[in-house]
């Protein structure tokens, strides 16, 4: 799995999630994460969480932290519960990264919480060559639609960019030593 932190700031807004964006927009080929920052604006021509668009919900934030993830010859299920283990990761490194006191994050589902204040969004999806995966980070809590904390709030130890880079470094080497797992097994009859 290769990974990136791209410098320049782009705002979200839905059309990231797709495939080859990280070959075709910055020349990562095959299975990657890539992180940037900017701020998060989604139509609802570019979302694709139903439950979002039944309710017309407004997905938005002035600076967040963003992460696509993709993989190649899986199936949806397979990005769901990678959805589900990076935000376990994010919530692991928070919890060591930050100077609030008696910390409380909760994970549920994709969903990372402090208190009763989302601190992330996230999305899995398909495409006909790959699995795919939004996840994003309040940085800040303003601009946002429903009640939210982010990274100021935490007190985060380190740099936005340094906090990204590990987290993907986390991923990189579950995924890759996940893989090298299926190689080692024998089938059983």
């Amino acid at each position: 799995m290769k990974t990136r932190w791209l410098k320049q700031i782009e705002t979200y807004d839905g059309t990231q999630l797709r495939s080859l964006y990280a070959y075709l927009q910055h020349k990562i080929l095959g299975d990657s994460v890539i992180a940037w920052r900017g701020p998060c604006n989604i139509p609802f021509s570019h979302m694709v969480d139903g439950e979002d668009l039944l309710e017309q919900s407004v997905i938005a934030g002035s600076d967040m932290l963003h992460f696509v993830i993709e993989i190649f010859d899986q199936k949806l299920i397979t990005g769901v519960l990678l959805q589900r283990f990076f935000a376990s990761i994010v919530k692991d490194e928070l919890e060591q990264k930050t100077s609030v006191s008696k910390l409380k994050l909760q994970r549920s589902g994709d969903d990372i919480y402090w208190g009763k204040k989302k601190l992330s969004i996230s999305i899995a999806t398909s495409s006909p060559v790959s699995t795919l995966v939004h996840f994003a980070i309040n940085i800040s809590s303003k601009g946002t639609p429903v009640p939210t904390a982010g990274l100021d709030d935490l007190k985060l130890k380190t740099k936005p960019q340094d906090f990204a880079e590990q987290c993907m470094k986390i991923l990189k080497l579950e995924y890759e030593t996940s893989i090298e797992a299926t190689c080692k097994v024998r089938p059983v009859p």
